[in-house]
């Protein structure tokens, strides 16, 4: 792929948005950057382009430009996916773990590589539910 030149850099309704020195409009969805998603604007504006992508030193998140072209980035598939990128705070590995899985089992279901069998499906609800309870049932 060709350098990519960034002319503008925005972000808006959960997305980081450039136009390129093509005119190109490309964009992809925070979900996939959560420390991005959770950053200040003060944050978020201080980037540096550089030859192969976009990096912000004060929140260690880098982001290749290339991938500005992926769609798997665009929009965050509902269900599975959507869960554990709207919750950074699930640790992949330990609900995994607390499954009884593979930790790359799950990261597979979440990526969209593989999809779980409707046991399976119905294991990781019950595991985030089983979470939730508990959650719920902490007194401070």
């Amino acid at each position: 792929m060709n350098e990519m030149k960034i002319k503008k850099l925005w972000f808006a309704d959960g997305r980081i948005y450039v136009t390129t020195d093509k005119g190109e409009t490309l964009f992809q969805s925070l979900k996939f950057y959560p420390r991005l998603l959770m950053a200040t604007d003060e944050q978020r504006q201080a980037y540096e382009l550089w030859e192969y992508g976009i990096r912000w030193d004060a929140i260690d998140e880098d982001m290749s430009y290339e991938s500005f072209y992926y769609d798997e980035t665009k929009q965050v598939q509902p269900g599975i996916q959507d869960v554990f990128l709207s919750h950074p705070e699930l640790n992949i590995s330990a609900v995994a773990r607390r499954m009884g899985i593979q930790q790359s089992l799950l990261a597979s279901y979440i990526k969209g590589s593989k999809k779980p069998s409707p046991e399976r499906r119905k294991l990781i609800q019950d595991t985030l539910h089983q979470i939730g309870r508990e959650l719920e049932a902490v007194e401070l």
